[in-house]
């Protein structure tokens, strides 16, 4: 489908297409599994129920629409607010209480997190695999070979029955499922025991003879060999049946049916911050900075969040009526400002870090909503903020004196002045004991980097963390992953890692060095897309693909994540819908973190262009991005080119002073030109700002050869 950036529809078509009826209700059920009893306590979450409360209280809170609090129906376990344990006839209960309140045109929202797991088919033709997805109530117990299942499990089929139920009292459904089912991922650098933790059951874990499950992958065998291209089906969608005048439908799943997710300390880099799925507070972050989003909008947002975080392994999938707005709302603006009132301890915000807002960030306020923020009346700053509140204290600044709390006119709001991008790369140190030489090398790359990175103890917050792993096919190496410190076994051969044996410190400094360069390179050309990502221009852009076999240019559905095999081509088709010139780069950031310069070229106003940009090779698999940058020209000027951030120039960076445009500098130092500013500020101009697009795109083996 068409990605198209011109956000600019007619009012009235979408009021027709997706506003919210007045009349309508909107309900809610949110369940948060975490304490397992009848399961070893090793395989207990800390997550959900935190989950359930964020939930709970953005619905109640902040939404879009209003939620009304006895509209919501929270199953927590270890909540003192829930209305009662998620078990599974608390569900069950819970979905009949909620179908018999609803009427045609209400809207329900649906929230699981806690395990997930997968169990032999009680249908094996209703699955490819042979496999059902399950998710697993707090009363979950072992398998039993007297009903071939397991007890108390939340089958894919019945929630799919659920929703149907649902859906045909003409309800919009929008289901959210923070969980997964594959057991096939290592946690290869813990922050500590409690830091990240799987939302993942092992079948064998719940007593699944093994006999079963090969059973069950037998049959799924004797069917066609599965296309490359395809991902697996999803847990719940399929299982959706619903008569004719039934509502939409939506669904966002954390993980595909073969991957896991995970859990973790959130927000990041606050002392304070609680265990809470990843998933769940990326969804919910995103739609706090923006709620008037589409489905699919939403979708993309989060995907280039889990890029630019460096989080999680996983691939989120996104199902259903993705063009229509959420929460069947209307679009709108991004929310950077927010009333200001009278707090505990002097001014506050009903906004917190979930909206983006950082303690020590600086806010003008102003006189009304709609005041220019040259009209600001004072500055405060941020001195503290939890999820959803956050604390104030006018200060001096831009030549204006601290003001008066008592003297804040009525219908004040805070406004924030701008986003700041922060180019620091943190770096986990390994944990255990290490080596001299590899003690050396640490504090070596530290000194080299002057500032840009920061080597942080293996149990705090990081965007790479290193891990030395004896059990691995690399035991000497040194090893980058992610954040989260995940890796699975069949993407050891795209994770970097530096050998150590029969080298000096300063060699294994230099690899080092050499490598986390680079890969901060990339997350910082996509943390630049942060900033980037929300101007107005009316461009369409969408990416293609073909192939020998079928020689025809296909559109890629980029919000689920197409998945291309070696010899697949990819192209890109765009047409400039603005009045004025716009400059577009090209790049393709690879799973290596090699960044590649495609294209460089302007689209004058109703120009359009057909590019074909690479082949996939089978150099490599795993997960890679096209990234395209368009920035606003003016006639008779040079073209932007960023030529400059493919890794291949990182070298002419070194010792040349900052030129060219302001976003060019910015990109620069992203880059990790010689400059040592930690962090920059992208102040807001008053013409049309640029835009980095980010493509997801997965490249696997042809198994079809």
């Amino acid at each position: 489908m068409r990605c198209n950036l011109m956000r600019r529809l007619g009012a009235a078509a979408i009021l027709m297409l997706t506003a919210h009826p007045l009349w309508a209700d909107n309900h809610a059920l949110v369940v948060g599994a975490s304490t397992y009893t009848n399961l070893d306590e090793k395989f207990w979450l800390r997550g959900p129920a935190n989950d359930a409360v964020l939930v709970k209280t953005y619905l109640t809170t902040t939404a879009p629409v209003p939620f009304p609090e006895g509209n919501v129906i929270m199953l927590a376990d270890g909540v003192t607010a829930s209305d009662g344990d998620p078990t599974l006839q608390g569900i069950r209960d819970a979905f009949a209480t909620l179908q018999a309140k609803l009427q045609p045109g209400d809207f329900v929202y649906l929230h699981f997190s806690g395990h997930g797991t997968q169990t032999p088919a009680a249908d094996p033709d209703s699955e490819t695999d042979g496999l059902d997805e399950m998710f697993l109530p707090i009363d979950i117990g072992p398998w039993d070979d007297t009903i071939g299942s397991v007890e108390n499990g939340l089958v894919d089929d019945e929630i799919g029955a659920l929703i149907a139920g649902l859906r045909n009292t003409g309800a919009t459904v929008w289901a959210v499922f923070d969980a997964c089912h594959s057991g096939t991922v290592t946690r290869g650098a813990p922050a500590d025991a409690d830091d990240v933790r799987l939302r993942k059951l092992a079948p064998d874990s719940l007593g699944v003879p093994a006999s079963a499950l090969m059973a069950a992958d037998t049959a799924a065998s004797r069917g066609l060999p599965s296309n490359p291209r395809n991902r697996p089906p999803s847990p719940v969608a399929d299982a959706v049946a619903a008569g004719q005048d039934a509502g939409a439908f939506v669904a966002f799943y954390a993980a595909q049916t073969n991957e896991t997710t995970p859990e973790k300390r959130l927000p990041r880099g606050d002392p304070e911050r609680k265990s809470l799925g990843v998933f769940t507070y990326t969804l919910f972050e995103t739609m706090a900075e923006n709620p008037n989003l589409t489905y699919r909008q939403l979708g993309q947002e989060v995907l280039r969040k889990y890029a630019v975080q460096n989080l999680a392994l996983s691939t989120p999938m996104f199902e259903g009526d993705l063009d229509a707005h959420i929460f069947s709302g209307t679009p709108g603006e991004k929310v950077l400002q927010w009333p200001v009132r009278e707090g505990e301890f002097g001014l506050s915000l009903n906004a917190g870090a979930l909206h983006g807002l950082k303690t020590g960030e600086i806010l003008a306020v102003l006189p009304t909503a709609a005041s220019a923020t040259m009209d600001a009346i004072g500055y405060v700053e941020v001195l503290s903020t939890d999820t959803f509140s956050t604390e104030l204290n006018p200060i001096t600044h831009a030549e204006l004196a601290a003001f008066d709390p008592y003297d804040l006119p009525t219908g004040s709001f805070a406004r924030k002045l701008s986003s700041r991008v922060d180019f620091t790369l943190r770096v986990a140190r390994p944990k255990g004991i290490l080596s001299a030489d590899v003690t050396d090398a640490l504090v070596q790359i530290e000194k080299d980097f002057n500032g840009r990175l920061l080597m942080v103890d293996p149990g705090l917050d990081a965007d790479v963390r290193l891990s030395i792993m004896p059990d691995s096919s690399r035991p000497d190496a040194i090893w980058m992953l992610s954040g989260s410190g995940l890796f699975s076994s069949d993407q050891e051969m795209s994770i970097p890692s530096v050998g150590t044996a029969n080298r000096s410190g300063a060699e294994i400094a230099t690899l080092l060095l050499d490598n986390l360069e680079r890969m901060g390179r990339a997350i910082n050309l996509m943390r630049m897309g942060g900033h980037f990502d929300n101007a107005e221009l009316g461009v369409e852009l969408e990416l293609q693909t073909k192939n020998r076999q079928e020689p025809d240019l296909r559109t890629l559905d980029t919000t689920a994540v197409p998945i291309l095999v070696p010899n697949d081509q990819v192209h890109v088709l765009a047409h400039n819908g603005e009045a004025f010139p716009i400059d577009a780069n090209i790049l393709h950031i690879g799973v290596d973190y090699s960044i590649t310069h495609f294209f460089r070229g302007r689209l004058q106003p109703g120009d359009t262009l057909k590019k074909g940009l690479f082949r996939v090779t089978n150099d490599t698999f795993g997960r890679d991005r096209v990234v395209v940058i368009l920035s606003p020209a003016e006639a008779q000027s040079e073209i932007e080119d960023l030529r400059f951030l493919g890794q291949s120039a990182v070298e002419i960076l070194r010792g040349t002073e900052e030129q060219g445009s302001d976003f060019a500098n910015a990109l620069r130092t992203a880059g990790f030109g010689q400059t040592t500013r930690g962090a920059v500020s992208l102040d807001e101009d008053s013409g049309p700002e640029p835009v980095i697009l980010q493509f997801e795109i997965d490249t696997v083996p042809d198994t079809k050869k």
